[in-house]
């Protein structure tokens, strides 16, 4: 099983965490993930050690969440939300190649938070092939706009995306404007890959911005080359 890696699920993921929702526990770390036992990546304790520790301006909004990447809280709390989620455009939800990251990859997760703005930093061991298919995966053109509702509540995005980045060893950028009634929030995801790792940026809020999302992510590879071997 595998579970999209796309604006519109990133878009869950920033929501579920914003929303501070609850949820199924994540499953402690043990065992060994099959990536690991290929000997591709690192476990999911050596990606929680490599999470930034600190993001000035902001606080830590819990303890890192560590393990197989389908099991982490966040993860699973924009699992449920896209479930609840109805797209005008369900073509747009759907898995596509180099869309997709397996439940089970090792991966860990820290949050960190400030009024109205939510910072998300993920790490994931994969082998380089996979993450490259990460970055170079694009938002399909009649994707770029769609509407959604949950419950009673409906919202209109619209989604940019960059050319190909150079952080890290190859990195792409997509944003989401998102109104709401009278609410506009924005989310900037970077996805940039690094030895044996795919690393994700969430920031969201009603003033994040491309600048600040990739200084973030900058930060988050330079901080993962120091503990990462």
């Amino acid at each position: 099983m595998a579970q999209r890696l796309l604006p519109i699920v990133l878009l869950s993921t920033a929501a579920a965490t914003a929303c501070g929702g609850g949820g199924e526990r994540a499953r402690p770390v043990h065992g060994t993930a099959p990536a690991e036992i290929a000997g591709v990546g690192y476990t999911a304790d050596e990606l929680r050690q490599a999470l930034l520790v600190h993001v000035p301006g902001y606080r830590r909004a819990s303890e890192p969440d560590a393990g197989e990447y389908g099991t982490l809280k966040a993860v699973q709390n924009a699992a449920r939300l896209q479930r609840d989620t109805v797209l005008d455009k369900p073509q747009c939800g759907t898995s596509r190649p180099g869309g997709t990251v397996d439940t089970d990859v090792p991966a860990a997760l820290v949050t960190f938070a400030k009024k109205g703005m939510t910072v998300t930093e993920t790490l994931m061991g994969m082998p380089a092939a996979d993450a490259e298919k990460q970055v170079n995966a694009r938002v399909p053109p009649d994707c770029l706009t769609f509407r959604t509702r949950v419950g009673s509540h409906r919202a209109d995005h619209r989604v940019v995306e960059t050319p190909k980045g150079e952080i890290g060893e190859g990195s792409r950028t997509v944003g989401v404007a998102t109104v709401s009634g009278a609410a506009h929030t924005r989310t900037w995801y970077v996805v940039f890959r690094g030895r044996h790792y795919l690393a994700t940026i969430t920031l969201y809020g009603p003033t994040a911005t491309r600048a600040e999302a990739e200084r973030l992510a900058r930060a988050s590879r330079a901080h993962a080359t120091k503990i990462l071997p």
